[in-house]
């Protein structure tokens, strides 16, 4: 290298040194104004979390970006800024389906960032139970998959406990085949939750069909199990590989490309409108013809736009069912609330499980 490309090297390095100086200052300077806003919402009881104007700084920054850095990691680093000031602001303890390093682990660390306090739990069920006695402000669970459908443990822990959504997030999902030692010829049994077993079942049956497969509660179980025996592989997250040290067999055994979970955050209440939010409800129909085309007739005279509907069967009772049902709005606007005075007095059955901020799904993974 020359002596003018040197000189030049250094010089750049120096400003780079410099705005990294500035960037942290400017930072613990957030961090102190986030702070002074917590104090003052304290003081005036107010909530600390204000997701309309979270949503309106997404927003801005989007606009004043003007696609000159790269739209996804700029959301990722001031995702973890706003919610690194936001939780200074008063700690958040989360339950996620443990052990360490299983997607629904990725998933809390993904909406909630890396400074939250990370509770595993054993079951789906039980995290709903942490959040409805207090134990934990939030919970995190996934609630349906793009590949296999609802994830049914979920949707019947809500029959069973008074919680709130109080938001969601979408995880890209790509599963590791992963083991002691890295070879393939060392595995005599494939542990993993029962969702990965059947997005990979495809894979599984060609590439390994003398294999057996076993289901545990989790990713994260089943890659402690493979590290601690070495006839086992897991199927895990990338994330478990480094927290159990293990080895990759083979990357990315999904069978279809864009595997996506969608999850829920559990709370005691829903957020404030955010202005681009969705609404869950769990409904019972009255027990007469044309039950189902009277409710959904109530929501498209007021055009309110379904996302999802789905029903369960109530456990203990033969041919009775509880639809859940999203729609994109928030219980506080008007058309919602009219709709659901209407809902109420046409169903056996009435439950608004909350309203809360739709998923940003531009934010790239961590």
């Amino acid at each position: 290298m020359d002596t003018d490309n040197k000189a030049a090297l250094i010089n750049t390095r120096n400003r780079i040194d410099s705005i990294d100086d500035t960037i942290l200052n400017l930072l613990k300077e957030r961090l102190k104004c986030a702070q002074e806003i917590g104090h003052l919402k304290s003081k005036g009881n107010r909530a600390k979390w204000d997701p309309l104007r979270e949503r309106q700084i997404y927003d801005k920054l989007s606009r004043n970006n003007n696609g000159e850095f790269p739209e996804g990691p700029l959301n990722s680093i001031f995702h973890e800024i706003i919610t690194t000031c936001r939780l200074s602001q008063k700690s958040v303890e989360v339950a996620y389906l443990g052990p360490q390093a299983t997607f629904s682990h990725l998933a809390g660390v993904k909406y909630f960032g890396q400074s939250a306090d990370y509770r595993p739990i054993e079951t789906i069920e039980e995290i709903f139970y942490e959040v409805e006695k207090g134990r934990v402000q939030y919970g995190i669970v996934p609630l349906e998959n793009s590949i296999e459908g609802s994830v049914t443990s979920s949707l019947d822990a809500f029959m069973k406990c008074k919680v709130k959504i109080c938001g969601e997030d979408y995880l890209n999902i790509s599963h590791n085949l992963v083991n002691h030692s890295g070879n393939i010829e060392d595995i005599k049994l494939i542990v993993s939750h029962s969702q990965p077993l059947a997005q990979c079942r495809q894979w599984l049956r060609k590439q390994l069909p003398g294999v057996p497969t076993q289901a545990v509660f989790s990713t994260g179980l089943a890659a402690q199990m493979a590290a601690d025996d070495p006839t086992l592989a897991a199927i895990a997250s990338s994330l478990a590989i480094k927290t159990y040290q293990l080895q990759v067999v083979v990357k990315g055994i999904e069978d279809y490309r864009g595997n996506t979970t969608r999850f829920v955050v559990l709370g005691k209440e829903s957020p404030s409108k955010s202005g681009r939010d969705k609404t869950s409800l769990l409904l019972g129909l009255l027990d007469r013809p044309g039950a189902l085309n009277d409710t959904l007739a109530i929501l498209a005279r007021r055009n309110i736009n379904l996302t999802r509907i789905e029903s369960r069967p109530v456990k203990g009772e033969a041919g009775k069912y509880l639809f859940f049902i999203d729609m994109l709005g928030h219980h506080e606007d008007g058309v919602l609330a009219e709709a659901f005075e209407r809902l109420q007095e046409s169903s056996s059955y009435f439950e608004w499980l909350g309203s809360y901020p739709q998923a940003r799904q531009s934010a790239a993974n961590p």
